[in-house]
């Protein structure tokens, strides 16, 4: 297991990256990647685990990764089994693809045992974007939660852009999963794919120079990259979050959480965010103008936003230009 450092997105120094082996009930066990990092200051104030999105990779966010440690956090990140740097679940390496999304919840326990709580200073706060804050929130039920709270970058409570309904979807890539071919892509999602690689068609950032970064990794790395979702991601994304909008979920939620919408996201749904942080008498929610969905990877007045928002939530968050 290697990071993979560019002239435009080199590496954090001081980092150390290694691997889980998570067993598999007849199947082979999963490599599931991580890096961590120390803080940047003398002072600690705790670590910061990083939780991706879908077809997301650790490189992604070597930017936040300094901006944290300049913060004082320790900080780890996680390559979700089936992406990144970690093993791939079908026989095409592009497919995006998981059989349920309790699997993701074994990763995140694996790292938290394994991981952060031996070797990364305490208190622990989760920083999860997309499909992370889905899993993230999961984890937030958990009695004795390892979590004192929670900033979650455009959490996928809803997902935009189904063909059909959400119960009808579930339906029928629940009939597809079961006869076998859970892990087809989705049809034209290869589509989709290709076209958010240029710039112009891209439905992730509005910021040219942090796209025109993260396709440098991908140049440099492919083996890094995620395509199309397959029916079995689709199908086990819809039972997690029939779950997570149940109207008793957010009572159950013992971590307090910051939701932060983008205002121009296409790829899950800001009315969704609105109507969870309602029932959620511990959270909140800001909508972040002008954003598309990757807000971390947004231009800099739309970042600034953000980490304001995170530093006046996140104990000990402040930041040391001078570090």
């Amino acid at each position: 297991m290697e990071l993979i450092s560019t002239p435009q997105n080199p590496a954090p120094l001081g980092g150390t990256v290694g691997a889980l082996e998570i067993p598999r009930r007849f199947r082979k066990p999963v490599q599931v990647r991580y890096a961590h990092w120390p803080s940047g200051l003398k002072e600690r104030h705790g670590t910061v685990c990083i939780f991706p999105g879908r077809t997301e990779f650790i490189e992604k966010y070597f930017e936040v990764v300094g901006e944290l440690r300049r913060r004082g956090f320790y900080v780890v990140v996680i390559d979700w089994r089936g992406q990144g740097g970690s093993t791939r679940l079908t026989r095409s390496p592009l497919n995006g693809h998981v059989r349920s999304f309790d699997d993701y919840q074994t990763d995140l326990s694996r790292l938290m045992n394994d991981v952060v709580l031996p070797d990364c200073p305490p208190p622990y706060y989760a920083l999860a974007h997309s499909m992370g804050g889905t899993i993230a929130l999961k984890a937030a039920t958990m009695r004795g939660s390892w979590f004192e709270r929670m900033v979650l970058s455009a959490p996928m409570i809803r997902i935009k852009g189904l063909p059909l309904s959400e119960g009808l979807t579930a339906k029928a890539t629940g009939l597809v999963s079961a006869v076998g071919l859970g892990g087809v892509a989705v049809p034209g999602g290869m589509k989709a794919y290709l076209q958010s690689q240029i710039f112009e068609d891209n439905i992730l950032t509005s910021d040219a120079e942090r796209f025109a970064r993260n396709l440098s990794v991908l140049r440099a790395a492919p083996q890094l990259a995620v395509g199309a979702p397959t029916f079995g991601w689709v199908r086990a994304a819809l039972v997690a979050l029939r779950e997570i909008n149940d109207q008793e979920f957010p009572r159950r939620l013992r971590v307090p959480i910051v939701m932060l919408a983008a205002g121009n996201d296409r790829i899950v749904s800001n009315t969704a965010i609105e109507s969870f942080a309602d029932r959620f008498r511990l959270g909140s929610q800001i909508v972040l103008r002008g954003a598309e969905h990757e807000i971390l990877q947004e231009r800099d007045p739309i970042r600034e936003e953000f980490w304001a928002a995170f530093d006046a939530f996140v104990p000990g968050a402040k930041l040391k230009r001078s570090a």
